[in-house]
């Protein structure tokens, strides 16, 4: 008898016991659910994000704004640095689609500012996710004329690097297409070519904004100018201040958008422009539209 009721009482005990156990794991996998562990460290981010799988395969919208270099005059092919970044994009296996190119021979930042409220530029520019801007290097030769500031129709004879005439007037403008350096070109100095830097400056900021504005959800890539008369040598060294000039003021503009990017050319013509200038001496021809598109593919990559 003894033995049994001692049998039964360690029964019971070890019973007990499990059930306490049984009980205490309980608690503990209801605290881990309702306070996990880790909740209070959300301020350790993971080293890596996962892009959104939407943005992966969207479609490259483009539209163009700008100038001559927009409009891709100067390319024997036509293609410009607009249609040659669609096309590299593509052979890098992007989805790509032009919206509209609206580069004008010719377009200065005033004007640019007026195409900004015609309706039909918002709807395209509504339509994009990527806005390649250029526009400026009307603005600064032409206020120190070296493009000329002639009457419609009145051409500006220039020399070419030979001392031979060349240019051709950019349609409705009157404006040199050519090197653009009438007599008189000694007296070309950092300060008659940075005379119009200052309101075309403020424009620029105008133009940027109110491109933001419209499309506040697009990228927007904005063309540095570079110096088409660095190898006329009383040109060199104003030439290359106004343009540096120019530069830092567009990237001082850029600097407080996260949505806008300045893409540099002034590295890719400096020392280059037999290569890369067109007979016009002004206008990129085909090898230096393609470095331009290479440039805005890096950019936009």
């Amino acid at each position: 008898m003894n033995d049994s009721k001692w049998t039964w009482r360690a029964v019971s005990l070890i019973s007990i016991a499990a059930t306490i156990i049984l009980l205490v794991g309980f608690v503990y996998a209801v605290k881990d659910v309702l306070y996990p562990k880790g909740a209070a460290t959300l301020t350790i981010l993971p080293e890596q994000t996962a892009a959104p799988v939407s943005a992966a395969g969207e479609t490259i919208r483009i539209v163009a704004l700008g100038d001559s270099l927009a409009k891709g005059t100067g390319d024997n092919e036509g293609s410009g640095y607009v249609k040659r970044t669609l096309d590299g994009l593509t052979a890098k296996g992007s989805k790509t689609s032009l919206i509209g190119n609206m580069g004008i021979n010719g377009l200065t930042t005033a004007g640019l500012q007026s195409k900004l409220q015609q309706e039909g530029v918002k709807y395209a520019l509504r339509q994009s996710n990527v806005i390649l801007v250029s526009i400026g290097g009307n603005d600064l030769f032409r206020g120190a004329d070296l493009l000329g500031s002639g009457s419609e129709g009145q051409q500006i004879a220039v020399p070419d690097t030979e001392g031979q005439k060349a240019g051709s007037m950019e349609e409705g403008t009157g404006v040199s297409t050519g090197a653009g350096i009438a007599e008189g070109n000694d007296k070309i100095s950092p300060d008659s070519l940075l005379a119009a830097l200052p309101e075309a400056a403020k424009r620029l900021n105008t133009i940027l904004e109110r491109i933001s504005e419209i499309n506040p959800e697009a990228q927007i890539y904005y063309l540095g100018l570079y110096n088409p008369f660095g190898d006329v040598p009383e040109l060199l060294v104003p030439g290359n201040q106004a343009v540096t000039a120019w530069n830092n003021a567009a990237m001082d503009i850029i600097n407080k958008h996260s949505n806008m990017t300045l893409v540099p050319t002034f590295d890719l013509f400096n020392r280059h422009l037999d290569k890369y200038l067109s007979s016009d001496h002004f206008h990129p021809n085909g090898n230096g539209y393609q470095r331009i598109s290479e440039r805005v593919i890096q950019a936009l990559q």
